[in-house]
């Protein structure tokens, strides 16, 4: 995500205009604090995506996004530090990972999927290895598979791997028509895999199935969803979660026993927080007769909500106009 400074001051100034909504986000954090913890390794500076370790109890997997290397970090929950950075060799050189995800066979799947220039990319990469059965240091060779979209090219920062089937799952992230798109039944690292739209999503910047594969979260700057997952496809219109704020947004994963969500965030020392699904979940008035998953809560609220207060809207307006602002400078050629 680039440049963070005009994100994160706008939001700043904006969420000065938001008690409320500042107060029940650290309501959130507070009361799930003993779950969540604080990534303190110097070098995680734009964590853009989250995974729960099967075979390492509280242990997550995580990244940074542009710019920093073919580097994945392992992150021990008990006390926020990396206990081990996997080197991945046998790729190109990565562009802009965004998002990784545990599949069924034990192995991790890492999305190189982003596209700060809209969409100018004509493919991108997923990167696949073997979690590690001990955690230290070290340097793997992985599979890349290369990826093209049925409808075009696209900026993506969401990948989800279904637990049970392993089919791989993007979403877009377009303010105006996101998309999530199905990959083939089965990834080739000889061929081009071509995905294919099969629903709307809001703006998502990240996504994670639950553990037993009956339901699919999805999270946006400022509001997360759970779909049930029905027949390869999410079922109408969701849940809300009381997702906290976290300004840069990036991340979400189920812990390994699914019951409860992580979100986490870009930044030095960003706090990753806990969320229980039970307590957290609660229906979401329908908007949409088609079954597909509904832009309504990434979407500002009308004053007949009663839900947002007038900061609310700053906040929603500061975010998007500062989003716009980014998306004008990534389109400027580099130096």
């Amino acid at each position: 995500m680039r440049p963070h400074l005009l994100h994160l001051t706008a939001a700043a100034a904006a969420l000065a205009l938001l008690p409320s909504a500042a107060s029940a986000s650290g309501a959130v954090a507070s009361g799930s604090a003993a779950s969540g913890f604080t990534i303190t390794d110097p070098r995680i500076k734009e964590s853009s995506g989250l995974a729960a370790s099967r075979i390492h109890p509280g242990v997550y997997w995580t990244h940074n996004d542009s710019d920093d290397g073919p580097y994945v970090y392992a992150v021990d929950s008990a006390t926020g530090k990396t206990v081990a950075r996997i080197t991945l060799t046998g790729i190109g050189t990565p562009r802009d990972i965004e998002g990784i995800s545990l599949g069924p066979d034990g192995r991790l799947y890492v999305g190189d999927i982003g596209d700060n220039r809209g969409g100018s990319w004509n493919h991108v990469w997923i990167y696949r290895f073997a979690e590690p059965k001990t955690l230290r240091d070290a340097t793997l060779k992985a599979e890349q598979f290369t990826v093209k979209y049925a409808d075009g090219p696209r900026n993506a920062e969401a990948l989800m791997v279904h637990p049970v089937t392993g089919r791989v799952y993007i979403a877009s992230k377009d303010e105006r028509a996101g998309g999530l798109y199905e990959g083939p039944e089965t990834l080739s690292a000889s061929g081009t895999n071509t995905f294919r739209r099969i629903g709307d999503v809001p703006w998502v910047t990240d996504g994670a199935f639950s553990p037993d594969g009956g339901r699919l979260a999805l999270r946006g700057y400022l509001w997360a969803k759970t779909y049930p997952w029905k027949d390869g496809r999410p079922s109408g219109d969701g849940e809300a979660v009381a997702a906290p704020w976290q300004g840069q947004a990036e991340s979400v994963t189920y812990t390994a026993d699914g019951t409860t969500l992580m979100f986490g965030a870009e930044g030095a020392d960003s706090r990753v927080v806990a969320v229980p699904v039970a307590s957290a979940a609660k229906p979401s008035p329908s908007s949409s007769a088609t079954g597909a998953p509904a832009p309504s809560p990434g979407a500002p609220a009308t004053p007949e909500d009663g839900s947002f207060t007038k900061g609310a809207f700053v906040l929603v307006a500061a975010i998007t106009l500062t989003l716009a602002a980014k998306r004008l400078l990534r389109r400027r050629p580099k130096a």
